[in-house]
């Protein structure tokens, strides 16, 4: 226990509560910046069991914030997951590490969840956080959502049966579609964040309700703001995903992103999950300084980056030309479309 004894000495956790983290399994849903922070804490902290999931590999732009990964990784753009469970083995080799380079889906999520005591939100997109809203509200596991872009963040605990979910929530959040991509962001807003939510697991991890935070917190440490909001009165017993008669609709297909390649286009068709609606006005006022080129008309607006081109239509179905892969192209979809 010598490893743990400074965490052991803090009372609310205690020996006890060092124990049950032993027997806990995290689920951690990307291994981005959020991701990376949370998961170190929490191995260093002494979970017993971690599985972190993840589709992409490792960018240069990943180093700036990104504090699971090295130069070496970029320059052989390994798996993001793979990275990750390389470096946690090493900080702690008593910790189980699960790692899949996986694009999570409404068919495959509910198979990682068999044993997770707690799921932390370290994605990218709110299609995927809905996934793993419903998901983890069908199992009766809590999960902790946080976002962060620019110098702001927020987190929020997610209690089945108790708190309004994210469902609920979702009109009442920021961010509109913003993402690090088209307007950046520095790593300490990203440390704040992940301390909550890290803070948050530890007190379920450890059996300590009773302090799990009740309210949404957000920040802008630019702008020396900080604010803490109560979202109880926002539970909604009619809504699908927590209310009196869940149906969890984004476990099903149509709520997810249809993706197809286009034969002999190099091109990938992405058409956005059913109720989501996007404005080219304000996507083409964010994504128009990063473009090597750009064009726009009434019905769309097209743009280049690099080697691939995106072309965004009303409707928010998108073409990503000069790639065939469907996980790339999402991974393109949500870094400059949100």
């Amino acid at each position: 226990m010598e490893r743990y004894s400074r965490q052991t000495l803090f009372s609310p956790i205690g020996e006890t509560g060092q124990e049950k983290l032993r027997n806990k399994h995290v689920f951690v849903l990307g291994a981005g910046a959020l991701g990376t922070a949370n998961a170190e804490m929490l191995v260093r902290a002494g979970v017993g069991e971690l599985t972190i999931v993840d589709r992409d590999y490792v960018e240069w732009s990943n180093l700036q914030r990104q504090q699971l990964y090295i130069e070496q990784d970029a320059k052989d753009r390994i798996p993001k997951a793979i990275a990750a469970k390389k470096r946690l083995t090493e900080i702690n080799s008593e910790v189980k590490i699960n790692a899949y380079i996986e694009d999570v889906t409404a068919a495959n999520i509910e198979s990682w969840l068999k044993g997770v005591s707690v799921l932390i939100d370290a994605t990218d997109n709110f299609e995927t956080r809905l996934l793993m809203n419903d998901a983890a509200l069908k199992h009766r596991i809590p999960w902790i959502y946080g976002g962060c872009v620019g110098s702001y963040g927020l987190s929020f605990t997610i209690i089945p049966n108790k708190t309004p979910c994210l469902h609920c929530l979702l009109k009442h959040l920021p961010f509109d579609g913003m993402t690090c991509d088209t307007v950046g962001v520095i790593s300490p807003a990203i440390t704040m964040v992940s301390a909550h939510q890290t803070t948050e697991a530890l007190k379920l991890l450890v059996e300590d309700e009773k302090n799990v935070r009740s309210k949404l917190v957000s920040f802008d440490l630019w702008k020396n703001q900080y604010s803490s909001i109560n979202m109880e009165r926002l539970k909604n017993d009619e809504c699908p995903s927590c209310g009196t008669s869940p149906i969890y609709p984004y476990l099903t297909a149509e709520k997810s992103t249809k993706a197809a390649v286009l034969c002999g286009r190099d091109t990938v068709q992405l058409r956005p999950a059913e109720g989501q609606s996007i404005t080219l006005k304000r996507i083409a006022e964010r994504v128009k300084p990063l473009a090597d080129s750009y064009l726009e008309n009434p019905f769309l607006l097209s743009f280049t980056v690099g080697s691939h081109r995106i072309v965004l239509f009303q409707d928010g179905r998108a073409l990503i030309h000069g790639t065939k892969d469907i996980k790339e192209a999402k991974t393109i979809y949500h870094r400059y479309i949100g």
